[in-house]
């Protein structure tokens, strides 16, 4: 495994109270959560609506961490510096969305923040290799993007194996984070193929003990070692 990055966790604001987004960032930086993970939806690329601009800029006001916002949109080279204007570190676009991925890429590098691609389940990993060098993030879907609080689908293992081996085998520092139905019981198994960045919604939300859920966490991607150094 690359040891380029450290392994992180960015607890996902859309399980998050809406009406107190305030408190959860508190506790979650307290927590010790890495990054915040932020959704945006258009309705249209994918059956939901989401954040926007405004509501990035307002978790910015409110923390240092970075932020990082998952560009579920048909048009995301449009909104690049609407994004990174208000406060994102890292947009990640989907490799499916109408937008050709190298207008995208010339988009957010021109804001000066980083850049990620993502995969749904069905689109096969080979989309993104053309583009490996040039990113800073490789975003694997364990679940439909859309709506939170699904289950983990265990199809994104051998993408994220795969994922793992092809930025290895360029040199890559770039993450590879896993996004969707994020547990206890899955976060060691994403771990073990080699995932750095971990979006865990519900498990660290849901019942209140943001602290204690980060933790287990984070305590649970430690038991996944990864593979190649077993």
């Amino acid at each position: 495994m690359s040891e380029g990055r450290r392994r992180r966790l960015a607890p996902s604001l859309l399980s998050a109270d809406f009406a107190d987004l305030a408190s959860a960032v508190r506790a979650g930086e307290a927590a010790g959560a890495d990054a915040f993970h932020l959704d945006v939806m258009d309705g249209h690329f994918v059956p939901n609506l989401s954040f926007g601009p405004a509501l990035v800029q307002a978790v910015r006001a409110r923390t240092r961490l970075p932020l990082d916002i998952h560009l579920m949109i048909s048009h995301p080279a449009r909104y690049a510096r609407a994004f990174a204007k208000a406060g994102g570190s890292t947009l990640v676009f989907h490799l499916e969305a109408e937008d050709e991925p190298e207008e995208v890429l010339r988009a957010v590098r021109h804001e000066g923040v980083e850049v990620g691609a993502a995969l749904k389940p069905g689109t096969p990993f080979d989309r993104v290799v053309p583009h490996l060098a040039n990113l800073d993030q490789v975003l694997v879907m364990s679940v439909e993007p859309g709506f939170s609080g699904q289950t983990f689908l265990p199809a994104a293992l051998p993408k994220l194996r795969q994922a793992r081996a092809a930025l290895d085998e360029i040199g890559s520092k770039a993450d590879l984070s896993i996004d969707g139905g994020v547990t206890v019981e899955t976060a060691p198994l994403a771990a073990r193929e080699g995932a750095t960045f971990f979006v865990c919604g519900n498990s660290v939300f849901v019942g209140g003990d943001v602290a204690g859920n980060l933790a287990r966490l984070r305590a649970a991607v430690a038991e996944g070692t990864p593979r190649e150094v077993r």
